[in-house]
């Protein structure tokens, strides 16, 4: 019999620790994300999930612990790992004054990447036709949303967090983000989410990590 390939480790959490006011949210947490992997960050509103997401994105310090991708730690080499991260938080993290075409558009220059699918396409992945030329400030939070979703299709980046993706989604909004999670799944990434949507586990196995709310 052969020797079963070691799948790489991308994302590793030591022993976190985060502390609002005078409460505890979570303590020597430990994480091992790897190749191929999707994670869900269960647990009740205040529990900690999103300041735990932005974490491990390294927008937000820990009091303790610490984060590693590829076992080097973010903090030695920030430049490296947001190339290798695609963030997206509660809010939508567009650009108020551009259009929906012209964020995408921003997007791509920033990340160095070529747009190899017209952003009318695009946005139609994520049912934006017709709202293409709005600037995203006259566009529903919901809207703005997908326009931040629709990064999903543009990023090389191995490693996806995502606060709540599901939001303002409707059904086939949702099966074509489950379908893009398959495809970033077996290229290899790894996925990192909160959500109050049941994930459908029909293309992948799902690993959970559940906080709870400390007093």
């Amino acid at each position: 019999m052969g020797n079963k390939v070691a799948v790489p480790v991308l994302l590793e959490a030591n022993e976190l620790m985060s502390i609002r006011g005078e409460r505890t949210l979570f303590s020597d947490l430990q994480l091992s994300v790897k190749a191929g992997e999707i994670w869900q960050i269960e647990g009740p509103n205040g529990a900690g999930k999103s300041s735990l997401l932005r974490i491990l994105a390294g927008l937000l310090a820990p009091q303790a612990g610490s984060v590693c991708f590829q076992h080097q730690p973010i903090s030695e080499d920030r430049e490296n790992y947001y190339q290798s991260l695609l963030f997206i938080g509660h809010k939508a993290g567009v650009k108020p004054e551009l259009t929906a075409i012209e964020n995408l558009e921003f997007y791509a220059a920033v990340q160095g990447v070529e747009l190899e699918e017209a952003p009318y396409a695009l946005l139609a992945k994520v049912g934006l036709v017709g709202l293409e030329d709005i600037p995203a400030q006259g566009l529903s939070a919901g809207q703005q949303r997908r326009i931040a979703l629709a990064r999903l299709w543009l990023t090389q980046a191995p490693l996806w967090i995502l606060d709540e993706p599901f939001t303002a989604l409707d059904v086939e909004g949702i099966a074509l983000l489950h379908a893009r999670f398959s495809e970033h799944l077996k290229a290899g990434g790894a996925i990192i989410l909160t959500s109050h949507q049941e994930l459908i586990t029909e293309f992948y196995q799902v690993q959970a990590l559940r906080l709870r709310y400390q007093h």
